[in-house]
Protein backbone atom coordinates (compact mmCIF):
# COMPACT_ATOMS: atom_id res chain seq x y z
CA UNK A 1 0.00 0.00 0.00
CA UNK A 2 1.37 3.57 -1.36
CA UNK A 3 2.25 6.00 1.84
CA UNK A 4 -1.36 7.92 -0.03
CA UNK A 5 -3.27 4.88 0.75
CA UNK A 6 -3.82 4.10 4.05
CA UNK A 7 -6.82 2.06 5.91
CA UNK A 8 -9.15 4.49 7.72
CA UNK A 9 -11.26 2.27 9.05
CA UNK A 10 -13.10 -1.36 8.66
CA UNK A 11 -17.14 -1.56 7.66
CA UNK A 12 -19.21 -3.51 10.44
CA UNK A 13 -18.51 -7.17 8.42
CA UNK A 14 -14.83 -6.44 8.59
CA UNK A 15 -14.05 -4.75 5.25
CA UNK A 16 -11.57 -2.32 5.10
CA UNK A 17 -12.00 1.21 4.53
CA UNK A 18 -9.44 3.02 2.63
CA UNK A 19 -8.54 6.35 2.54
CA UNK A 20 -6.41 8.18 -0.69
CA UNK A 21 -4.83 11.94 -0.44
CA UNK A 22 -5.15 13.44 -3.45
CA UNK A 23 -3.01 16.61 -4.56
CA UNK A 24 -3.01 18.99 -7.74
CA UNK A 25 -4.15 22.27 -8.98
CA UNK A 26 -3.86 23.78 -5.02
CA UNK A 27 -6.01 21.18 -3.54
CA UNK A 28 -5.93 18.29 -1.36
CA UNK A 29 -8.52 15.99 -1.68
CA UNK A 30 -8.49 12.93 0.81
CA UNK A 31 -11.04 10.07 -0.47
CA UNK A 32 -12.54 7.03 1.30
CA UNK A 33 -13.75 4.21 -0.80
CA UNK A 34 -16.81 3.63 1.53
CA UNK A 35 -19.53 5.47 0.07
CA UNK A 36 -16.77 7.25 -2.35
CA UNK A 37 -16.52 9.58 0.32
CA UNK A 38 -14.80 12.98 0.23
CA UNK A 39 -13.34 13.19 3.88
CA UNK A 40 -11.87 16.28 3.69
CA UNK A 41 -10.67 19.17 0.90
CA UNK A 42 -8.25 21.65 1.20
CA UNK A 43 -7.21 25.00 -0.94
CA UNK A 44 -3.45 25.89 -0.44
CA UNK A 45 -3.17 29.10 1.70
CA UNK A 46 -6.89 28.74 3.19
CA UNK A 47 -6.17 26.87 6.37
CA UNK A 48 -9.63 25.26 7.48
CA UNK A 49 -11.51 22.45 5.61
CA UNK A 50 -13.29 23.06 2.63
CA UNK A 51 -16.22 20.41 3.68
CA UNK A 52 -17.97 18.87 6.69
CA UNK A 53 -16.47 15.24 7.78
CA UNK A 54 -15.26 13.19 10.45
CA UNK A 55 -11.71 12.29 11.54
CA UNK A 56 -12.83 8.95 12.45
CA UNK A 57 -14.64 5.52 10.15
CA UNK A 58 -17.20 4.89 12.77
CA UNK A 59 -18.81 8.31 13.05
CA UNK A 60 -19.80 8.01 9.51
CA UNK A 61 -22.11 5.05 9.49
CA UNK A 62 -23.56 6.43 12.41
CA UNK A 63 -24.15 10.07 12.17
CA UNK A 64 -23.24 11.50 8.34
CA UNK A 65 -25.93 13.31 7.10
CA UNK A 66 -24.53 12.21 3.35
CA UNK A 67 -21.37 14.03 4.43
CA UNK A 68 -19.28 14.03 1.06
CA UNK A 69 -20.89 10.63 -0.27
CA UNK A 70 -22.22 9.57 -3.69
CA UNK A 71 -25.71 8.25 -3.34
CA UNK A 72 -27.71 6.30 -5.35
CA UNK A 73 -28.54 4.59 -7.90
CA UNK A 74 -31.18 7.11 -7.73
CA UNK A 75 -30.24 10.16 -6.01
CA UNK A 76 -33.43 12.86 -4.39
CA UNK A 77 -37.06 11.80 -3.19
CA UNK A 78 -39.13 9.48 -5.32
CA UNK A 79 -42.32 9.79 -4.17
CA UNK A 80 -43.92 6.95 -2.18
CA UNK A 81 -40.84 5.32 -3.53
CA UNK A 82 -43.19 4.35 -6.24
CA UNK A 83 -42.57 4.63 -10.25
CA UNK A 84 -43.82 2.78 -13.36
CA UNK A 85 -41.31 1.57 -15.98
CA UNK A 86 -42.18 -0.15 -19.84
CA UNK A 87 -45.79 -0.26 -17.88
CA UNK A 88 -44.12 -2.50 -15.00
CA UNK A 89 -44.80 -0.88 -11.17
CA UNK A 90 -42.02 -1.01 -8.88
CA UNK A 91 -42.09 0.17 -5.03
CA UNK A 92 -39.00 0.96 -3.97
CA UNK A 93 -37.82 0.83 -0.03
CA UNK A 94 -38.89 3.99 1.77
CA UNK A 95 -36.37 4.42 4.21
CA UNK A 96 -37.19 7.82 4.95
CA UNK A 97 -39.46 8.15 8.10
CA UNK A 98 -41.04 5.00 5.98
CA UNK A 99 -43.07 7.50 2.96
CA UNK A 100 -40.38 8.49 0.91
CA UNK A 101 -37.47 6.36 -1.02
CA UNK A 102 -34.34 8.57 -0.42
CA UNK A 103 -31.07 8.38 -2.37
CA UNK A 104 -31.23 4.70 -3.38
CA UNK A 105 -32.50 3.39 -0.08
CA UNK A 106 -31.17 2.48 3.52
CA UNK A 107 -28.07 0.50 2.17
CA UNK A 108 -27.35 2.82 -1.27
CA UNK A 109 -23.66 2.82 -2.21
CA UNK A 110 -22.81 5.84 -0.59
CA UNK A 111 -23.12 3.61 2.20
CA UNK A 112 -20.91 0.64 0.64
CA UNK A 113 -17.56 -0.27 0.13
CA UNK A 114 -16.43 0.90 -3.24
CA UNK A 115 -13.33 -1.15 -5.49
CA UNK A 116 -9.93 0.92 -6.64
CA UNK A 117 -9.84 1.38 -10.61
CA UNK A 118 -7.16 3.75 -11.11
CA UNK A 119 -5.24 6.48 -9.51
CA UNK A 120 -2.55 8.98 -10.21
CA UNK A 121 -0.91 11.42 -7.84
CA UNK A 122 -4.09 13.56 -8.77
CA UNK A 123 -7.19 11.42 -9.20
CA UNK A 124 -8.76 8.41 -8.49
CA UNK A 125 -11.79 6.22 -9.85
CA UNK A 126 -14.09 4.10 -8.16
CA UNK A 127 -16.83 1.60 -9.27
CA UNK A 128 -19.21 -0.34 -7.80
CA UNK A 129 -22.37 -2.12 -9.11
CA UNK A 130 -25.40 -2.02 -7.45
CA UNK A 131 -27.31 -5.39 -7.42
CA UNK A 132 -30.61 -6.22 -9.46
CA UNK A 133 -33.24 -5.91 -6.80
CA UNK A 134 -31.91 -4.40 -3.73
CA UNK A 135 -33.93 -1.48 -2.62
CA UNK A 136 -36.42 -2.47 -5.13
CA UNK A 137 -34.80 -1.67 -8.29
CA UNK A 138 -34.28 -3.15 -11.69
CA UNK A 139 -31.35 -4.01 -13.44
CA UNK A 140 -27.66 -4.58 -12.44
CA UNK A 141 -26.32 -1.21 -11.87
CA UNK A 142 -22.19 -0.55 -12.48
CA UNK A 143 -21.08 2.89 -11.44
CA UNK A 144 -17.82 4.96 -11.89
CA UNK A 145 -16.64 7.74 -9.77
CA UNK A 146 -13.55 9.87 -10.87
CA UNK A 147 -12.58 12.74 -8.66
CA UNK A 148 -9.61 14.61 -10.51
CA UNK A 149 -7.43 17.92 -8.81
CA UNK A 150 -6.75 20.12 -11.81
CA UNK A 151 -5.36 23.52 -12.41
CA UNK A 152 -6.66 26.83 -10.77
CA UNK A 153 -8.02 24.65 -7.58
CA UNK A 154 -10.43 22.69 -9.56
CA UNK A 155 -12.29 19.46 -8.34
CA UNK A 156 -13.46 17.70 -11.25
CA UNK A 157 -16.07 14.83 -10.88
CA UNK A 158 -17.19 12.54 -13.49
CA UNK A 159 -19.94 9.85 -12.68
CA UNK A 160 -20.87 6.66 -15.37
CA UNK A 161 -23.57 4.50 -15.27
CA UNK A 162 -24.29 1.39 -16.90
CA UNK A 163 -27.62 -1.32 -16.50
CA UNK A 164 -28.40 -4.66 -17.92
CA UNK A 165 -31.86 -3.59 -17.38
CA UNK A 166 -34.09 -0.33 -18.13
CA UNK A 167 -33.74 1.28 -14.16
CA UNK A 168 -33.31 4.49 -12.80
CA UNK A 169 -30.04 6.32 -12.78
CA UNK A 170 -29.08 9.29 -10.96
CA UNK A 171 -26.19 10.15 -9.22
CA UNK A 172 -24.61 13.49 -7.06
CA UNK A 173 -21.81 14.77 -5.09
CA UNK A 174 -23.09 14.93 -1.70
CA UNK A 175 -20.54 17.92 0.16
CA UNK A 176 -21.38 19.94 2.49
CA UNK A 177 -19.35 22.89 2.09
CA UNK A 178 -18.45 26.16 4.01
CA UNK A 179 -15.59 28.22 2.63
CA UNK A 180 -14.49 30.42 6.27
CA UNK A 181 -14.42 27.55 8.67
CA UNK A 182 -17.41 29.63 10.49
CA UNK A 183 -19.37 27.41 12.94
CA UNK A 184 -22.47 28.13 10.14
CA UNK A 185 -22.30 29.10 6.62
CA UNK A 186 -24.77 31.95 6.83
CA UNK A 187 -22.01 34.67 6.69
CA UNK A 188 -22.22 33.30 2.58
CA UNK A 189 -23.56 35.23 -0.83
CA UNK A 190 -24.70 32.66 -3.22
CA UNK A 191 -26.34 32.79 -7.14
CA UNK A 192 -27.93 30.27 -8.91
CA UNK A 193 -28.55 30.73 -12.51
CA UNK A 194 -31.81 29.20 -12.85
CA UNK A 195 -35.26 30.72 -13.94
CA UNK A 196 -37.29 28.29 -12.18
CA UNK A 197 -37.71 25.82 -9.25
CA UNK A 198 -39.62 22.97 -8.06
CA UNK A 199 -42.01 23.70 -5.15
CA UNK A 200 -42.66 20.37 -2.68
CA UNK A 201 -45.26 19.34 -0.63
CA UNK A 202 -44.65 18.66 2.89
CA UNK A 203 -42.64 14.82 2.44
CA UNK A 204 -40.58 17.21 0.23
CA UNK A 205 -41.59 15.74 -3.03
CA UNK A 206 -42.09 17.97 -6.02
CA UNK A 207 -45.68 19.01 -6.51
CA UNK A 208 -45.47 18.96 -10.22
CA UNK A 209 -45.10 22.70 -10.94
CA UNK A 210 -42.30 24.13 -12.35
CA UNK A 211 -42.56 27.62 -10.94
CA UNK A 212 -40.58 30.65 -12.16
CA UNK A 213 -38.24 31.91 -9.49
CA UNK A 214 -39.56 35.85 -10.17
CA UNK A 215 -40.77 37.32 -6.65
CA UNK A 216 -40.04 34.49 -4.31
CA UNK A 217 -37.42 33.85 -1.72
CA UNK A 218 -36.16 31.53 -5.06
CA UNK A 219 -34.50 33.97 -6.85
CA UNK A 220 -31.45 33.57 -6.95
CA UNK A 221 -30.12 35.09 -9.71
CA UNK A 222 -27.97 37.49 -8.62
CA UNK A 223 -25.73 37.26 -5.11
CA UNK A 224 -28.05 36.93 -2.05
CA UNK A 225 -27.13 36.38 1.41
CA UNK A 226 -27.45 33.49 3.05
CA UNK A 227 -28.62 34.51 6.21
CA UNK A 228 -31.84 35.72 4.77
CA UNK A 229 -32.84 32.46 5.59
CA UNK A 230 -33.48 33.19 8.97
CA UNK A 231 -35.42 36.70 7.95
CA UNK A 232 -38.95 36.41 8.92
CA UNK A 233 -40.20 35.40 5.21
CA UNK A 234 -37.26 33.35 4.80
CA UNK A 235 -37.05 29.58 3.81
CA UNK A 236 -34.71 26.57 5.02
CA UNK A 237 -33.86 25.63 1.42
CA UNK A 238 -33.93 21.75 0.36
CA UNK A 239 -35.13 22.43 -3.34
CA UNK A 240 -34.62 21.67 -6.69
CA UNK A 241 -33.03 24.20 -9.12
CA UNK A 242 -34.68 23.78 -12.58
CA UNK A 243 -31.29 24.84 -14.40
CA UNK A 244 -32.18 23.39 -18.24
CA UNK A 245 -35.14 20.41 -19.44
CA UNK A 246 -32.36 17.67 -20.24
CA UNK A 247 -28.56 17.25 -19.34
CA UNK A 248 -26.55 19.29 -21.73
CA UNK A 249 -22.56 20.77 -21.49
CA UNK A 250 -20.98 21.81 -18.86
CA UNK A 251 -21.73 25.28 -17.81
CA UNK A 252 -21.26 27.86 -14.88
CA UNK A 253 -24.73 27.16 -12.68
CA UNK A 254 -23.84 28.40 -9.45
CA UNK A 255 -21.48 30.84 -7.10
CA UNK A 256 -20.93 31.16 -3.67
CA UNK A 257 -18.87 33.30 -1.31
CA UNK A 258 -18.14 33.42 1.78
CA UNK A 259 -17.43 37.10 2.94
CA UNK A 260 -15.80 36.79 6.01
CA UNK A 261 -12.69 34.39 4.22
CA UNK A 262 -13.41 35.89 0.78
CA UNK A 263 -13.32 32.56 -1.01
CA UNK A 264 -15.39 31.60 -3.74
CA UNK A 265 -16.68 28.38 -5.18
CA UNK A 266 -17.99 28.19 -8.47
CA UNK A 267 -20.10 24.95 -9.85
CA UNK A 268 -20.00 23.84 -13.36
CA UNK A 269 -22.38 20.94 -14.35
CA UNK A 270 -23.71 19.23 -17.34
CA UNK A 271 -26.86 18.45 -14.81
CA UNK A 272 -30.48 20.20 -15.81
CA UNK A 273 -31.10 20.24 -11.70
CA UNK A 274 -29.13 21.66 -9.04
CA UNK A 275 -30.50 20.43 -5.38
CA UNK A 276 -30.16 23.54 -2.75
CA UNK A 277 -29.23 22.56 1.13
CA UNK A 278 -28.74 24.71 3.29
CA UNK A 279 -28.16 22.29 6.32
CA UNK A 280 -30.97 23.49 8.24
CA UNK A 281 -31.67 19.76 9.76
CA UNK A 282 -27.87 19.11 11.14
CA UNK A 283 -27.85 18.48 14.31
CA UNK A 284 -24.50 16.23 14.91
CA UNK A 285 -23.80 14.97 18.67
CA UNK A 286 -19.93 13.82 17.59
CA UNK A 287 -16.97 16.20 16.56
CA UNK A 288 -16.36 16.83 12.79
CA UNK A 289 -12.70 17.68 11.13
CA UNK A 290 -10.27 19.16 13.73
CA UNK A 291 -13.10 18.72 16.54
CA UNK A 292 -15.99 21.34 14.90
CA UNK A 293 -19.24 21.03 15.87
CA UNK A 294 -22.08 20.37 12.98
CA UNK A 295 -25.54 22.17 14.09
CA UNK A 296 -27.95 24.04 11.71
CA UNK A 297 -26.84 25.52 8.65
CA UNK A 298 -23.10 24.29 9.63
CA UNK A 299 -22.85 23.28 5.96
CA UNK A 300 -24.30 24.02 2.17
CA UNK A 301 -24.67 21.50 -0.45
CA UNK A 302 -25.21 22.07 -4.13
CA UNK A 303 -26.20 18.61 -5.40
CA UNK A 304 -25.83 18.52 -8.80
CA UNK A 305 -28.36 15.77 -10.37
CA UNK A 306 -31.73 14.75 -12.46
CA UNK A 307 -34.64 16.54 -11.02
CA UNK A 308 -36.42 14.84 -8.04
CA UNK A 309 -38.74 12.29 -8.36
CA UNK A 310 -38.61 12.87 -12.38
CA UNK A 311 -39.96 9.53 -13.32
CA UNK A 312 -43.39 10.20 -11.84
CA UNK A 313 -43.47 14.01 -13.29
CA UNK A 314 -44.13 14.59 -17.26
CA UNK A 315 -41.96 18.01 -18.03
CA UNK A 316 -38.46 16.51 -16.23
CA UNK A 317 -35.81 15.47 -17.30
CA UNK A 318 -35.46 12.28 -18.47
CA UNK A 319 -34.69 9.95 -15.84
CA UNK A 320 -34.79 6.18 -17.11
CA UNK A 321 -31.17 4.38 -18.12
CA UNK A 322 -31.53 1.72 -20.38
CA UNK A 323 -29.04 -1.25 -21.57
CA UNK A 324 -26.22 0.10 -23.99
CA UNK A 325 -26.80 3.31 -22.89
CA UNK A 326 -24.33 5.44 -20.24
CA UNK A 327 -25.12 8.00 -18.17
CA UNK A 328 -22.19 10.57 -17.62
CA UNK A 329 -22.47 13.31 -14.77
CA UNK A 330 -19.52 15.62 -14.72
CA UNK A 331 -19.98 18.75 -12.41
CA UNK A 332 -17.03 21.32 -11.77
CA UNK A 333 -16.06 22.56 -8.27
CA UNK A 334 -13.59 25.67 -8.86
CA UNK A 335 -12.57 27.28 -5.52
CA UNK A 336 -10.64 31.11 -5.50
CA UNK A 337 -9.40 33.85 -3.39
CA UNK A 338 -10.55 37.25 -3.96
Amino acid sequence: MSTDTEIFGHTASGEPVLRVTLKGGGLTAKVLTWGSVIQDLRLEGHAPPLVLGFEDFDSYPAHSSYFGATPGRNANRIGSGRFTLDGVAYQLELNEKGVTHLHGGSDNIGKRNWSILERTEDSLTLEITDPDGRAGYPGNCTITCTYRLEPGGVLNVVYTTVTDAPTLANVCQHSYFNLDGGIDALGHDIMIAADHYLPVDERLIPTGEIRPVTGTVFDLREMTSMRRQMDGNGIAYDHNFCLSPERTRKRSVALARSINSGLSLEVLTTEPGVQLYTGSKLDVPVPGLEGRRYGPFAGFCLETQIWPDAINHQGSPKAVLRPGETLRQETDYVFSRS
